[in-house]
């Protein structure tokens, strides 16, 4: 089956199967740490986390672990950095950021991605009203995706009027505030540069004003009207369907097909002290995702009322179910069938792939965050550092040894796609070319642009 995954499928099967069935594979040896506290937002993609402990591929692997919600990302940053946590649930380009020292400076690694997509952007019922007539209709309803072509006049109006125009992300260095950045810019929108370490507002040059809300506040900061659209994993787009306060418009399958949404971070100090554990949490991880997607979601009934318990998500079932059975729903009454909204393991959505982490990293440059020019070798250099499909792959093969997964489970590759052109506004990526990509767009920042004194320079 061919995908739009970030993945080259041929070459991975013949390097997996080479090593995983070469007879020199070594067993793991004994977890060092088997009392561990992971961390986790209450979104639905923590599901792994939830799976491995509830399933007990936690315990199999000789592993205790609690698992403890967290307020907000940049305390989940903190905890995993400072120890307190051993590791969790992370947006995927955070720790990319981190090592690029954005934000909270650490050096964080992953093994093992939560999952594709499962995100969307949301605006409320009132900034519906105004973009629709600029959306092309089929059959009465929308024609999707959704682009931003149709809420820049109604932007332009809030600045005519001298209103700011305010929408919400999760966390600065994180999936949500790209993928908004994307889509408005993608519309002609400028959403604002970073100029770090003076101005970390993300704000110079905006013509929408974005700034940070935790997911489950979400809809409540929508319906007040302090905000007018966000960007956030589910279950608070739908959330805000339901209460009837606002009208997801875009899901980010529609943004980038196959988007690496969360990984599961720990701090590369940790991995290097506990291997074991750490490939052990892999497995375990591994396992839980291979139950979510298993024979065409038949597990997914089970997941969702998992997840709906108050230590999870805490959402209602309903809520839950309208993303994870594979429905979106948008409008009111307008539900769509989108079976890989949320996927955790086909397609190789649980692998740590280099391509992924390339294009973060180019967009944290885009808007400022890494404010200064890099060579197309840092880009490679820096995803290496951080994403480790080494640990992913030895844990894919001691499964497989045991015979609890197959080698043809994992097509996954640390090769590098040539290109990939299913974004949105249809501009073709090239993880070897991260350069000429950032080139490529009108709004963001290119070549040797910094952002200084609250201006764009060359």
């Amino acid at each position: 089956m061919q995908t739009t995954s970030s993945f080259s499928v041929k070459k991975i099967v013949l390097t997996f199967s080479a090593l995983a069935f070469s007879g020199h594979l070594l067993a793991a040896g004994k977890p060092e740490k088997e009392d561990l506290k992971f961390g986790f937002i209450k979104l639905t993609d923590m599901a792994p986390l939830a799976v491995a402990y509830e399933k007990g591929f936690f315990e199999a692997e000789g592993l205790f672990v609690q698992l403890e919600a967290q307020a907000n990302w940049k305390v989940v940053m903190d905890r995993v950095v400072n120890g307190e946590l051993d590791g969790s649930h992370m947006l995927a380009s955070a720790p990319l950021a981190a090592s690029s020292g954005f934000g909270t400076k650490s050096d964080i690694i992953t093994a093992f991605s939560m999952g594709f997509n499962g995100s969307a952007i949301t605006v409320s019922n009132d900034i519906w009203k105004q973009m629709k007539p600029n959306v092309p209709q089929e059959g009465g309803k929308p024609v999707h995706p959704i682009k931003a072509d149709a809420l820049k006049p109604v932007v332009e109006k809030f600045k005519a009027e001298g209103k700011p125009f305010n929408m919400a992300m999760t966390f600065p260095a994180g999936t949500h505030n790209l993928k908004l950045r994307y889509w408005l810019a993608a519309g002609g929108i400028n959403p604002g540069y970073y100029a770090p370490p003076q101005d970390t507002s993300g704000q110079v040059n905006a013509d929408a004003l974005l700034s940070v809300t935790p997911p489950p506040q979400m809809p409540a900061t929508l319906d007040s009207g302090t905000i007018f659209g966000y960007c956030v994993g589910e279950p608070w787009n739908q959330q805000s369907v339901f209460k009837s306060i606002g009208v997801p418009v875009v899901t980010d399958d529609e943004l980038w097909r196959d988007t690496p949404e969360k990984v599961f971070g720990v701090t590369k100090e940790w991995a290097d002290k506990y291997p074991n554990t750490y490939l052990a949490v892999t497995k375990a991880l591994i396992r839980a995702s291979m139950w979510l997607d298993a024979e065409s979601n038949k597990n997914r009934k089970e997941a969702i009322e998992m997840l709906s318990q108050k230590q999870y998500v805490g959402a209602d079932v309903e809520v839950l179910a309208n993303s994870m059975n594979g429905v979106f729903e948008y409008e009111k009454g307008d539900k769509r069938n989108l079976p890989d909204f949320n996927t955790f393991f086909r397609h190789g959505a649980s692998f740590p792939g280099y391509s992924s982490a390339v294009w973060y990293l180019t967009q944290l440059r885009r808007w400022g965050m890494i404010n200064e020019f890099k060579p197309d070798n840092w880009y490679m250099e820096t995803a290496k550092k951080v994403y480790r499909p080494d640990i992913y792959l030895q844990a894919a093969k001691e499964l497989v040894a045991e015979g609890k997964a197959k080698a043809e489970d994992f097509p996954a590759d640390t090769n590098i796609k040539p290109s990939q052109n299913f974004f949105i506004d249809k501009v073709a990526f090239d993880a070897t070319k991260p350069n000429d990509y950032l080139g490529k767009f009108a709004i963001g920042l290119k070549n040797k642009q910094t952002v200084v004194g609250g201006k764009v320079t060359d």
